[in-house]
C-alpha cells in the first residue's frame, strides 16, 4: 500500500514538473544501477564505502526512472525529499560533466560525498581526480555543463 502511494504521488509530481534526465540502466528504467540512494547517506555505508543495492519490492518512480531502496523506510525518506537524497546531476558522472564530456551514465558503484552532496562517477579515475584535485572548481564547471545539457 505504501509503495503504491509513493509511486502514484511521485509519478503525479513528475508529470507536473519537467523531468530532468536521470542516469538509468540500458535495459529498463533503473536509476543509478538500482542502488539505494538514501543508503549512501548512512554513516555505516559511508565508512565502508560500499554501494547498497535496492530491492524490487521498494521502488519509487521519480523523474521518469525507478529508484530502488532496501526498505519501505528508505523509500519513504526519498519520497518525502528526493532532492535531499538523489545524487547530484541525477546520477550522471560528475567528472565527465566537469570535463565537457556530456551526460555519461553511472551504475552507482563509484561514489563520493563532496561537501554534503552525493556525486557518482563512471570510473574510479574520475573519483580520484576529484579527491586529489580542486573538486570545488570541477563542481562549478559540472554545474554549468549540467545546466546546458539537462533540458536537451
Amino acid at each position: 500500500m505504501i509503495k503504491s502511494l509513493l509511486i502514484l504521488s511521485l509519478s503525479f509530481f513528475s508529470v507536473l514538473l519537467q523531468a530532468e534526465p536521470v542516469s538509468k540502466s540500458y535495459w529498463g528504467d533503473k536509476a543509478i544501477g538500482s542502488h539505494d540512494t538514501v543508503a549512501y547517506h548512512q554513516d555505516a555505508v559511508k565508512k565502508a564505502h560500499k554501494a547498497v543495492t535496492g530491492n524490487q519490492q521498494f521502488i519509487v518512480k521519480y523523474s521518469g526512472a525507478n529508484w530502488y531502496f532496501v526498505s519501505a523506510a528508505s523509500a519513504a525518506k526519498f519520497a518525502q525529499d528526493p532532492d535531499k537524497y538523489k545524487p547530484l546531476f541525477n546520477g550522471f558522472c560528475a567528472n565527465a560533466l566537469s570535463l565537457g564530456e556530456g551526460l555519461v551514465p553511472t551504475n552507482g558503484k563509484i561514489w563520493e560525498f563532496f561537501g554534503d552532496q552525493l556525486h557518482l562517477f563512471y570510473a574510479e579515475a574520475g573519483r580520484q581526480r576529484w579527491l586529489t584535485g580542486d573538486w570545488q572548481q570541477y563542481q562549478q564547471v559540472a554545474h554549468s555543463a549540467w545546466a546546458g545539457l539537462k533540458d536537451k
